[in-house]
């Protein structure tokens, strides 16, 4: 009732009901990629007030950053059998209860069952996935410019509550630190319910970029929406080189973001005598350059080749992280970090979904994208464990640094690897590498 509304008010004023879509598309992001981020926060206080260990608590973080990628290739599953809204829904109210209950845990498993299991899964449901499904269902015109700013919104949420929270743990505690992310959650479940649809038919609208009248699509799924779906997809992409090449870029790709800085740089930072909300603002500032990085990527992948393109934000990515231990972290040697690290981010993202459509075709190529970023997670869970782990065998993270650095350069070269396909006779791009 709400929506219909809002749609025809908005549609007699010229505006398409789709950017309401997009918007609170966009909030949800940034919002449960903010709860994903935010225990990074909380490295330190927990393990001083409860008397763990930096890799115990790390542990835990790795399983929420794997089951944050293991979901995506079902979460499109999860929208199609049961709507976006009751998906997203379902969603804000797993992240919202895994922060209320990490408050309240006096023991590890409380802790795993909060931020391994109930946050992994619920951010997992809202991961790029939604992205992709949202821009293709409702946009026509500017698909690419709306996958390119809710990408970015996906990173920069990981980052942008991070000063605040800081803040709040050094003035009032940790635990007061996850209330904007609870209010949030709350707010944002309540807009979803009045004003998220499933498709624009569901206001009387055909897709932003299509005229009035035009009949909506009536093609089949590429694929039966069942739970073997998501595995027959795997198993045929397995087959090719291109697929293990990526899967493997991205492994490292979150082996040195997710699991290594955003997880432990507040406590890197605290190492070298630097109090959380300055280590905090130094993160925003790699949200505020990643925004710009992640849309200015998308933009040069539909102009130069994305294998290049990809070669060198890996190899200047490993070469901002050989710098991170040598920065004195200082203000300069910090922001020039923040510079090149932070443009880098995320810009991996569109020549890697650009290059799995190309090989994979268009119908396959969501639902490939999820099986590689699944390994993105995996190599993010890796580095948070053993970054944990260097902390706690070594007494420094200088380690975990240089292996991700060496980690990226290698990524950059097995980029230049991966083989274009050429299209067909028919004008068809070929569905693997190999065709």
């Amino acid at each position: 009732m709400f929506a219909q509304a809002l749609s025809n008010r908005l549609d007699r004023r010229g505006i398409h009901y789709a950017w309401i879509v997009a918007a609170i598309t966009f909030s949800v992001m940034l919002t449960t990629a903010a709860a994903l981020g935010l225990p990074g926060a909380f490295l330190k206080p927990l393990t001083s007030e409860m008397g763990w260990s930096t890799d115990q608590v790390s542990s835990i973080l790795a399983v929420r950053f794997a089951l944050f990628g293991l979901m995506a290739p079902f979460s499109a599953l999860l929208m199609d059998r049961f709507g976006v809204r009751n998906v997203v829904c379902v969603a804000l109210a797993l992240i919202a209860g895994a922060m209320a209950l990490a408050t309240v845990s006096t023991q590890l498993w409380h802790l795993f069952i909060a931020w391994g299991l109930m946050l992994g899964i619920g951010s997992g449901m809202t991961a790029m996935v939604l992205a992709a499904l949202v821009a293709n269902r409702w946009f026509t015109a500017r698909r690419g410019l709306v996958i390119g700013m809710l990408t970015a919104s996906s990173a920069t949420g990981q980052l942008a509550f991070l000063p605040a929270a800081a803040w709040l743990i050094e003035h009032m505690g940790w635990r007061f630190a996850v209330l904007p992310v609870l209010f949030a959650c709350g707010t944002l479940a309540l807009l979803v319910f009045a004003f998220m649809r499933n498709r624009p038919a569901d206001v009387g609208l055909v897709p932003f970029g299509e005229l009035p009248g035009t009949a909506p699509a009536t093609t089949a799924p590429a694929m039966p929406l069942t739970w073997r779906g998501p595995f027959v997809v795997l198993r045929d992409a397995a087959r090719t080189q291109t697929f293990w090449i990526l899967a493997g870029t991205f492994f490292i790709c979150g082996l040195s973001t997710n699991g290594l800085i955003q997880t432990h740089f507040i406590a890197l930072c605290a190492d070298f005598g630097m109090s959380p909300v300055p280590a905090a603002s130094a993160l925003a500032m790699m949200g505020a350059f990643d925004f710009v990085g992640t849309i200015l990527s998308g933009w040069l992948s539909d102009r130069y080749d994305n294998r290049k393109l990809l070669f060198w934000y890996y190899v200047l990515r490993g070469l901002s992280l050989f710098w991170l231990p040598h920065s004195e972290f200082t203000l300069y040697g910090l922001s020039v970090f923040a510079m090149f690290y932070g443009l880098d981010w995320v810009a991996t993202v569109p020549p890697t979904i650009k290059l799995a459509g190309t090989t994979f075709g268009r119908e396959r190529a969501a639902m490939v994208f999820g099986w590689i970023f699944a390994a993105h997670q995996i190599g993010a869970a890796t580095a948070a464990f053993g970054a944990g782990l260097s902390r706690t065998a070594w007494l420094t993270y200088s380690p975990a640094l240089y292996v991700a650095g060496a980690a990226c350069i290698v990524a950059g070269l097995l980029a230049l690897m991966v083989r274009r396909p050429a299209p067909r006779a028919d004008g068809v791009t070929p569905q693997a590498a190999g065709a």
